[in-house]
């Protein structure tokens, strides 16, 4: 599995940056609501948010880490962590 980074943020600044980010999930999200949310911030790192908890805690990362967050879920790095 390749090392993937993502630092989280809860500096005084973090809500200027999250200030007009658009929010999407994905296409196969749960009906129910219980989905990860992304944004490209102005800086152009990205948020992740629980949907159910939009005013919560954001996770920022760069476009690396994300990019490498990504390509391991699809070279199913993390599948035994599901049932």
């Amino acid at each position: 599995m390749s090392e993937v980074t993502m630092g989280r943020t809860e500096s005084a600044d973090a809500a200027t940056r999250l200030r007009g980010a658009v929010w999407w999930k994905s296409r196969y999200s749960n009906p129910h609501g219980a989905c990860v949310e992304v944004a490209e911030l102005a800086d152009r790192d990205i948020g992740l948010r629980n949907s159910r908890h939009p005013e919560g805690t954001v996770l920022i990362c760069t476009r690396a880490g994300f990019a490498g967050f990504l390509g391991s879920a699809k070279g199913g790095d993390f599948d035994d962590l599901v049932d």
